[in-house]
């Protein structure tokens, strides 16, 4: 895969589409038991729906944000730099859904040394259900610049 310039970036720019899924119950399982989260409607069918009243297993909001990570970290590729990165939760995926990871271009701004590209992100489930907005600010190296410094310091 060719490197990633801020040149390369333009507002209204579509990142590739990350898909996951369908998530099943061995998915969810091994998350919690990764991330020790024992609460049982991720992994307790019967509990979720008996006890908590939900329509089926829940898809970790962890996980979810590990998606959103995952689209943006691929998208800079290696002389990137994930800055910052915020989403709310405002609707719940369960278990058998596909979720599309998707991001796009807001802006760009050019620094000094690197440029840095806001962009808006979200996850769809299979039926174009919003459940993730978010938004991501990264840095990218310019083609004939140096690299992105690392650790990377924030401008100020």
């Amino acid at each position: 895969m060719q490197p990633l310039h801020f040149e390369d970036v333009a507002p209204g720019q579509l990142l590739p589409v990350l898909a996951k899924g369908p998530l099943r119950e061995m998915h969810l399982f091994r998350w919690s038991a990764a991330m020790e989260n024992w609460h049982r409607i991720h992994y307790d069918r019967r509990f979720a729906q008996e006890h908590d009243k939900l329509p089926d297993l829940l898809i970790n909001g962890s996980l979810k944000q590990q998606f959103l990570v995952q689209l943006v970290k691929d998208w800079v590729g290696l002389d990137g730099w994930v800055w910052k990165i915020r989403f709310q939760f405002r609707a719940m995926n369960t278990v058998g859904e596909t979720l599309n990871v998707w991001g796009k271009v807001l802006s760009t701004e050019r620094l000094a040394d690197y440029g840095l590209a806001t962009i808006e992100l979200g996850i769809l489930n299979q039926d174009g259900k919003e459940s993730t907005p978010g938004e991501a600010v990264v840095a990218l190296p310019f083609r004939d610049g140096p690299a992105v410094p690392y650790p990377f310091v924030p401008p100020h």
